[in-house]
């Protein structure tokens, strides 16, 4: 079923019929604007960015060819430390969205980024001994998330002058998303990014309710083959939400909260990683060697032998009345954790670090082995 069969149903969806026909000529008229901005659509793979791609699509495909001509970035980003279940709903979406574009003749580019191999999770906290990431020092969301997408929109920013970033967040969502709408809300349809300049954010289901959002994508089909089946069972299985895709600091508390959100499986924000464990529970058994890591990820953060004294640039860090702040992980404990994130790759036969960034990890290891042998000898 398409959105437009919803939207002209029975009586029980009037109002919800009302909102989505209301999203739609606002997509339209935007898009229909005399000038070649491209859009930026931020798809996390979530239910939010998910029914947002779905209404662009449809928008797209309620206008004639020949009307379809500024060009959508369907953007979605890869921290690869992602979770399995997680990884693979969005690369199957993806794939599908690829298939589609073409015969469907719609102007859509479909992209994934990921973070240079300089500032992946295990390039910083293996080579460069960072300590897993916390409420305090959360170090991973501006390289694997921010940094990423960021350098994808300046591209299309050079390349247009300007870009217009879609974003299906949603005031609804919780309490400090509807902040974050407010903060940066001028009550135009675009608003100058907090950041990124010559970028506008749209923000087109802002006001659409949770239950809306669920019935919109229960009752229709995705316009790029498949059914939104796989992401209900997703949904249901992990007992939370996803972290959207991020695109500014502010952003970032979303991103690890101590709600039951999925997202980067070694993630060391959350006390605890409820949605693997909701996860492991609905079947998925090859996911608890990883929470295991993670877990112990987060011990070992706190184990004052398994870190050295000094920061990395060989400063001393201290707060209140004189307590130290250990720095990086020892070279030996971060041999330590290679050995077993090898160990656990090994025994779930997934891909859960690379060749490249292993090389990445011996060469920062060799350079600080020659940084402390010439500190020695001073």
């Amino acid at each position: 079923m398409t959105l437009a069969t919803l939207i002209s149903d029975d009586d029980q969806v009037d109002q919800l019929g009302d909102r989505l026909k209301s999203i739609l000529a606002d997509l339209r008229e935007e898009y229909l604007q005399s000038h070649a901005t491209p859009w930026i659509l931020g798809f996390s793979g979530g239910k939010d960015s998910t029914l947002l791609a779905q209404l662009v699509f449809e928008m797209l495909l309620s206008l004639p060819p020949r009307k379809r001509q500024r060009a959508v970035h369907v953007v979605a980003n890869d921290t690869l430390v992602e979770s399995p279940v997680i990884a693979n709903h969005l690369e199957m979406v993806l794939d599908r969205m690829r298939s589609a574009v073409e015969p469907l003749r719609l102007p859509v580019v479909v992209a994934k980024t990921v973070p240079d191999v300089e500032q992946t999770f295990w390039v910083n906290l293996i080579g460069r001994g960072y300590p897993s990431p916390s409420r305090v020092f959360r170090w991973c969301t501006d390289r694997m998330k921010i940094a990423p997408t960021t350098t994808y929109i300046k591209t299309q920013v050079h390349a247009s002058g300007e870009a217009i970033l879609l974003l299906g967040v949603r005031s609804a969502e919780s309490t400090q998303r509807r902040r974050s709408v407010a903060r940066y809300d001028n009550g135009q349809r675009l608003n100058p990014h907090n950041s990124l300049q010559n970028c506008f954010v749209y923000k087109p289901i802002v006001d659409l309710a949770t239950d809306e959002v669920w019935q919109t994508l229960l009752q229709s089909s995705p316009p790029w083959g498949g059914t939104h089946r796989e992401l209900v069972t997703m949904y249901r299985n992990a007992g939370g939400g996803e972290c959207p895709l991020v695109t500014d600091k502010s952003e970032a508390p979303s991103c690890g909260t101590a709600s039951s959100r999925f997202g980067c499986w070694t993630c060391t924000v959350v006390e605890k990683d409820k949605s693997a464990e909701s996860f492991i529970e609905a079947g998925y058994g090859d996911l608890e060697p990883l929470l295991d890591f993670r877990d112990w990820l987060k011990a070992i953060r706190e184990d004052g032998s398994m870190r050295m004294a000094a920061r990395r640039n060989g400063t001393l860090n201290f707060v209140g009345e004189g307590r130290l702040i250990p720095g990086p992980f020892t070279l030996e404990a971060r041999r330590n954790i290679l050995d077993r994130l090898k160990a656990v790759q090994e025994e779930v036969d997934l891909p859960l670090v690379s060749a490249a960034e292993i090389d990445a990890i011996h060469r920062i290891w060799a350079e600080d082995t020659l940084s402390m042998a010439k500190l020695e000898l001073a």
